[in-house]
């Protein structure tokens, strides 16, 4: 039997294929200067440094970050959510997260409030994944030290509007950080943590950065870094003749060894979106949501969650087919046609909880990327029709 083409709309998993730039320049780094990065003088260590500097200048570039040192290497998005909650938060403190936030925000505020008796409140979101803003306003108090945000879903793609939620904060809990987790987000559409207003903002570097697993994001407005307890403590090659962890930016948060080949690709993989521009991009998401909403509203026994409006929502489309089982269904579609999907409940509980699928097993998750075609989304509409025709 003749292989199946494989076609890859998991990327809100991580983001497949990179470009050709982004696995060149995790290779030219290993094989040919494999340093470590801040630690001597010698040229090829300087380039090291040049790396990871041209990494993080591009990534606050593409965040609008005011200081490219106010942009925190970490090794994942949930890593650097982890600074960001569990560095912000002491003994007592009140937080307020949502019903669309992933287990990397839901996990550390549950361990928080378990283990140091700091009070969360959760606001739920509506049936297509939206917070609620009357919930959102009523949870907040005077005394809240802390907001975390998702910006698009993992499971429906919804969008918050970030911007209306800074402002609630800003009025009702004026000494809370906001922190947005732009994991689906960022790469996908342009975005200004400037514009935003946020205090902190996190994402992965292999998502829409288009860069290596191993690397991830936390913008630190500044000024913030005061606030921000460090998780990790160890050499930075700065002040090496102290004991206590440097306060300034970046070190303060980055000690041992970068992951300096994984930056290298990241520097790749943003300069490849800088190219051809976030904006371009979303353009292009736009028509695959679009034609991929379309081609499955009329399959028989179908049913879609999230937003029905494409401006509402990144390239993350969840669905549930009629008498399949979500891992089931994933299985079949790669089985029987090569397309690989995610099944199950996407690390968010709450969210499934809110569009009433967390008894039912979770959903199918189609998420495309930048090298998906309009072909990708019409054979994985027409499978789908095949398969719920299947007695």
């Amino acid at each position: 039997m003749a292989e199946l083409k494989r076609v890859y709309l998991d990327n809100a998993a991580t983001s497949w294929p990179k470009p050709e730039s982004v696995y060149r320049a995790v290779d030219e780094y290993q094989r040919h200067l494999g340093c470590s990065p801040g630690r001597s003088v010698y040229r090829d260590a300087s380039r090291a440094d040049q790396t990871v500097a041209d990494a993080r200048h591009r990534v606050a570039r593409l965040w609008d970050a005011e200081d490219p040192q106010h942009l925190i290497f970490t090794f994942n998005g949930s890593d650097a959510l982890n600074l960001a909650i569990r560095g912000a938060l002491r003994p007592g403190d009140h937080a307020v997260t949502t019903a669309a936030d992933h287990n990397s925000v839901l996990r550390p505020l549950r361990f928080l409030e378990d283990a140091q008796g700091v009070r969360v409140t959760r606001v739920p979101c509506d049936a297509a994944g939206h917070v609620r803003i009357d919930a959102f306003a009523q949870a907040l108090l005077p005394k809240t030290r802390l907001v975390a945000v998702n910006h698009a879903s993992n499971v429906t793609g919804t969008l918050q509007d970030v911007p209306r939620l800074v402002e609630i904060v800003r009025r009702q809990a004026p000494d809370a950080l906001f922190l947005v987790d732009a994991a689906q987000s960022l790469g996908h559409l342009p975005l200004s943590v400037r514009e935003w207003g946020v205090d902190l903002a996190a994402a992965p570097g292999h998502k829409g950065l288009l860069g290596p697993m191993g690397t991830g994001v936390l913008y630190i407005r500044p000024g913030v870094e005061e606030r921000i307890a460090p998780l990790r403590l160890g050499g930075t090659g700065s002040q090496s003749d102290e004991d206590r962890q440097p306060a300034i930016l970046p070190d303060k948060y980055e000690p041992g060894n970068h992951n300096a080949s994984g930056l290298a690709g990241l520097a790749a993989g943003t300069a490849w979106l800088e190219e051809r521009t976030p904006a371009a991009l979303r353009s292009h998401e736009l028509t695959l949501i679009a034609a991929l909403l379309e081609g499955l509203r009329g399959i028989p026994g179908l049913t879609l969650y999230g937003p029905d409006d494409p401006l509402e929502r990144v390239g993350v489309v969840s669905f549930r087919l009629e008498s399949f089982d979500p891992h089931e269904l994933a299985g079949l579609l790669d089985l029987r046609f090569g397309i690989q999907v995610r099944s199950g409940i996407h690390c968010a509980p709450r969210m499934h909880a809110a569009i009433g699928t967390l008894e039912l097993g979770g959903t199918v998750r189609i998420s495309t990327g930048p090298f998906n075609t309009l072909e990708d989304v019409e054979y994985v509409a027409a499978a789908l029709r095949e398969l719920s025709r299947a007695p």
